[in-house]
């Protein structure tokens, strides 16, 4: 789950992003191009992961969920899906 909350007087947006999951560690990855420094999501009630990043508004980012340092998920709440240069998706949230 994806939620946005903008602010008039910012030039940012911050987003929430909710993942659910049995998994031990979830991290985002992608975010603001940057595919080699993820955001680590913390672990809430009932297996929810969540993590907050502010973003700049009229702006486009692609990501992936990295659970268990094993294997990638998307986000079926995104915007939308890309083709990467892996052959699979990167969910895509715009702001």
């Amino acid at each position: 789950m994806i939620e946005k909350k903008y602010f008039k007087t910012k030039d940012y947006a911050k987003v929430k992003f909710s993942f659910i999951s049995d998994a031990k560690k979830v991290e985002i990855f992608g975010l603001n191009n940057d595919w080699k420094k993820p955001v680590p999501m913390s672990k809430r009630k009932e297996g929810v992961f969540s993590a907050e990043v502010n973003l700049p508004k009229d702006s486009t980012h692609e990501f992936k969920y990295f659970v268990d340092k094993s294997t990638w998920h998307n986000d079926a709440d995104a915007e939308s899906q890309t083709s990467n240069i892996f052959g699979t998706t990167n969910s895509v949230v715009i702001i």
